[in-house]
């Protein structure tokens, strides 16, 4: 996982970053990283975000080049699938998450996660 990426799960889980901008981050890097290994990383939040709404961000061609332009689509992140992302985001933050589909495992680390939020909202 990039560190562009981690920062922003990082501000997600503190509050900082919005739902839509985790989408966008976590899809473009995990179909950017094809073949290296380091995209299973990412798939507990993939899960989360199609079981979220299949449709949130748009494939587009690149043109003159390979790859994919990723877009966000015009509608918002479902709010009831947050709480499922910030999870999703903090197990793979800690190393927690579990690759295989559909399977996050909690974190049991959950005063830490506590005490991170307050130490970012009180700075």
């Amino acid at each position: 996982m990039s560190s562009s990426v981690r920062q922003e799960l990082e501000g997600f889980v503190a509050g900082r970053v919005k739902a839509e901008r985790i989408v966008i981050a976590v899809a473009a890097a995990y179909y950017a990283e094809r073949g290296n290994g380091k995209r299973e990383t990412l798939r507990p939040l993939i899960d989360v975000i199609d079981r979220a709404s299949p449709g949130i961000v748009e494939l587009g061609i690149v043109a003159g080049g390979a790859g994919f332009e990723i877009r966000l689509a015009e509608r918002p992140f479902p709010r009831e699938y947050e709480a499922q992302l910030r999870e999703a985001a903090e197990a793979v933050l800690t190393g927690m998450g579990n690759g295989e589909a559909g399977n996050v495992e909690p974190t049991n680390a959950t005063g830490l996660w506590s005490w991170i939020r307050r130490f970012f909202r009180s700075a």
